[in-house]
């Protein structure tokens, strides 16, 4: 599979991913979170409410973005 960035992901290595939450999303046990896990090359993100689809995105286009928004 080619990756392209902000893609859904369709991979099995979705499947074993460790999902946090966003320090942004705030305190509580609250559904509308937004959640990331990481894996070998790639960094996944999902909305806790719908767990599918997720984007899978380069670490290093996942880097830029950070910088980016921070």
């Amino acid at each position: 599979m080619t990756e392209q960035v902000g893609q859904p992901s369709t991979e099995t290595e979705a499947l074993t991913l460790v999902w946090v939450k966003s320090s942004a999303s705030g305190s509580g046990n609250a559904d509308d979170c937004v959640e990331v896990a990481t894996a070998a090359e790639r960094v996944h993100l999902r909305d806790s409410k719908f767990v599918s689809p997720q984007l899978i995105f380069s670490r290093e286009a996942w880097k830029a973005f950070l910088q980016d928004h921070s």
